[in-house]
């Protein structure tokens, strides 16, 4: 893409666009020559008409903004141009997980045992924190993160582990529910988010439980030969093939502790993710 003027910033390279958005590289020029790479997600038009999600967003943007913790990717700013909603965010020099899982497919290995436990740790330790923030009177925010995926899960080159679109994923249900774009996340829903029911911190947990399992073994945990079979089977909660099985390097206590984030009742499940953090 060639370098766009956008506000008080600079567009360098479009990193990804899906259903909601649209996310550049960009930095911010300030006084005497001072420059801030930072990450921009940036509203697709047709839902920055939708007032209805809009205000979602916005409401979302205003808790997300609060949180402020090494294992979370910062958002920095929320802002409008003339034509676009859009939030300004830490920019991590990393790559995603689903990146790393798929090379790691792709030259038919899997990542190290104590590399997978330790970006679970990580990430659930992120979701810990989020999950405890309160306002000024003690009540919880409840905050959920709605989309743990490996897609959502960046690590940096300096080993840092990153949760990114905290709160997105409530507003993008209205964009997605409206128009078809669930695909390729159902495989990382709670049972009870796949039939629509009321969902806590503890779908949070089952979702990283289905990441785990994944980089444990290499392969998905919910996969059918089509986005409803794969629907299915996230709400059958199933676990047909033990992760030990497929990869004998996994030592029984991580592959208890996996299993215990995966029951189909949540109050199976860990209650905490401190308790998986632990």
């Amino acid at each position: 893409m060639t370098i766009e003027n956008f506000g008080q910033y600079i567009l360098l390279e479009k990193i990804a666009v899906g259903g909601m958005a649209e996310l550049f590289k960009a930095k911010k020029i300030g006084i005497e020559g001072f420059e801030r790479l930072l990450a921009i997600k940036r509203i697709l038009p047709h839902l920055s008409a939708d007032e209805e999600f809009i205000s979602m967003f916005i409401a979302e943007a205003k808790l997300v903004a609060r949180l402020n913790h090494r294992n979370i990717v910062q958002v920095f700013d929320f802002g409008r141009t003339a034509e676009n909603y859009f939030i300004t965010m830490e920019y991590v020099k990393g790559k995603d997980l689903k990146a790393i899982l798929k090379k790691c497919g792709d030259r038919d290995s899997r990542l190290p045992v104590a590399l997978a436990a330790y970006i679970a740790k990580e990430t659930a330790t992120a979701l810990s924190y989020a999950h405890g923030q309160k306002d000024s009177s003690g009540k919880s925010l409840d905050i959920i993160h709605r989309d743990i995926s490996p897609q959502n899960i960046l690590i940096s080159y300096e080993g840092e582990v990153k949760v990114v679109d905290f709160g997105i994923a409530k507003a993008s249900t209205h964009a997605k529910t409206n128009t078809g774009l669930l695909k390729g996340k159902l495989a990382y829903m709670s049972p009870e988010q796949a039939w629509g029911k009321p969902i806590d911190s503890r779908s949070d947990i089952f979702s990283l439980g289905v990441v785990l399992y994944e980089m444990l073994t290499g392969q998905r945990l919910f996969k059918g030969d089509t986005e409803l079979n794969t629907l299915e089977k996230v709400r059958a909660a199933k676990i047909e093939i033990l992760p030990s099985f497929i990869n004998a390097d996994v030592p029984p206590d991580l592959e208890a502790q996996t299993l215990k984030a995966l029951p189909k009742e949540t109050h199976d499940r860990y209650q905490t993710a401190s308790e998986l953090a632990s």
